[in-house]
């Protein structure tokens, strides 16, 4: 299978936070690389299109916005 991603994304298991206009979210990151992310969220209901993604473990706060929506995980792009 030929891998398609523009840069090779990294398992790990690190938790975080969706935060947008005064509220915040619990994640989980799945995998990461220098431009996204897979987010694990108990239910996608109400996360907008943009947010800041926040991995304290890495000291991360950035700017997000969401590629797709599939069930529980969500992919991410970083601004």
């Amino acid at each position: 299978m030929e891998e398609k991603r523009v840069a090779p994304r990294h398992r790990v298991l690190k938790a975080g936070t969706i935060e947008f206009g005064g509220g915040a979210i619990d994640c989980t990151v799945r995998n990461v690389s220098h431009v996204g992310a897979a987010l694990e969220v108990t239910s996608p209901v109400g996360i907008p299109e943009k947010f800041t993604l926040v991995i304290p473990s890495d000291g991360l706060h950035c700017g997000c916005r969401v590629i797709y929506r599939r069930e529980r995980r969500i992919g991410v792009k970083f601004d």
